[in-house]
């Protein structure tokens, strides 16, 4: 007499785990994505109603309240930063600077940076932020 047995395999797959994982790299790239940032020197900017946003990479010229001057976060010395900024210009086939100024520095260091702008033919943008 021949006695079956009711056991059958039955194939199961554990999910629990996986939604732990997903839940933790959910995380792990919003807290990285928010952190990121192109433009680390950190600079109060001035405001503005209207403003754009590029998408295009860009030579970027920061300046700090104590005038240290920053070409694509690597410090220049000021007497040298249109060489520099030609150079980096150059690379990019872009004759495009973004300024980043702060909103409280004079206004004859802005004029002195355009005019820097002004003499080696280059487009310069002044970088604000949204007053909303």
């Amino acid at each position: 007499m021949a006695i079956r047995r009711n056991r059958r395999f039955h194939a199961e797959v554990a999910t629990s785990a996986l939604s732990d994982i997903m839940f933790f790299l959910l995380l792990f790239f919003l807290i990285i994505s928010t952190l990121a940032n192109p433009n680390v020197i950190k600079v109060p900017l001035p405001e503005s109603k209207a403003n754009e946003k590029t998408n295009k990479q860009h030579v970027t010229l920061t300046v700090t309240k104590e005038k240290l001057y920053y070409v694509d976060k690597k410090e220049v010395a000021f007497g040298s930063i249109a060489q520099v900024l030609l150079s980096e210009t150059a690379k990019l086939n872009d004759k495009t600077v973004i300024l980043r100024i702060p909103f409280d520095l004079q206004v004859q260091d802005l004029v002195d940076l355009l005019q820097i702008g002004m003499e080696n033919d280059l487009k310069v943008i002044i970088a604000t932020k949204s007053d909303r």
